[in-house]
């Protein structure tokens, strides 16, 4: 394979990722397959899923001195979300962090942002499932979160400010420690705890 055909192939690869990207940034996604999830789990009528994301990341702990003791609290996610185009080829397409929610008083909330647009949806749990049927054993449970709030890009990109509900599922690892937490001189260490998830994003339905 000649340098020139390798220089056009990268090239190619890199020109249709752009393009899915952006079809995704502009809320047409290719068919995103749902898994089966808990009926607690479930979306309420009248929304349908529109973008996915593959987080890999951290789930973040600190340890803290509680009425109960010291203990490991849950400080927030860190995580890059990516989607497959092709082959092996994955582009990023939002974060996941914990920041300040406006619309709720800069109360701190799971955050998702997007990579092309910076459109940004805050949301909170609102059900959890760790049923041994479909969440792996050590691993973070799964959840349907509600968006508490959503805002648009500064050129109006919106992909995200869209979002109703958002599940995390296919987890795996994110689970506190169980050491490291014990004494005084513990307290304020911090733990990053590696993890992989998928987070897919719901709106209402369109009519037509």
């Amino acid at each position: 394979m000649t340098r020139d055909f390798r220089s056009l192939l990268a090239t190619a690869v890199i020109v249709l990722g752009f393009t899915a990207s952006m079809a995704m940034a502009q809320g047409r996604p290719s068919r995103i397959d749902l898994p089966a999830v808990p009926p607690a789990l479930e979306v309420p009528d009248g929304y349908s899923v529109f973008f996915k994301g593959e987080a890999a990341g951290t789930q973040n702990f600190v340890c803290l001195q509680t009425t109960s003791g010291i203990t490991w609290a849950f400080l927030g996610p860190q995580a890059t979300l990516f989607q497959s185009l092709i082959g092996d080829f994955d582009q990023q397409n939002a974060t996941h962090f914990l920041s300040a929610n406006p619309v709720e008083n800069n109360l701190p909330r799971p955050t998702w942002q997007h990579s092309f647009d910076t459109s940004r949806v805050w949301a909170r749990a609102v059900a959890s499932s760790s049923d041994p049927d479909y969440v792996e054993a050590g691993a973070i449970p799964w959840l349907l979160l509600q968006a508490t709030g959503a805002a648009i890009g500064p050129t109006g990109g919106g992909t995200l400010a869209q979002t109703a509900y958002i599940h995390r599922l296919s987890t795996s690892g994110g689970v506190a420690p169980t050491t490291g937490c014990s004494q005084t001189t513990d307290v304020g260490k911090i733990s990053l705890v590696p993890y992989t998830a998928d987070y897919y994003f719901y709106r209402a339905k369109r009519h037509r």
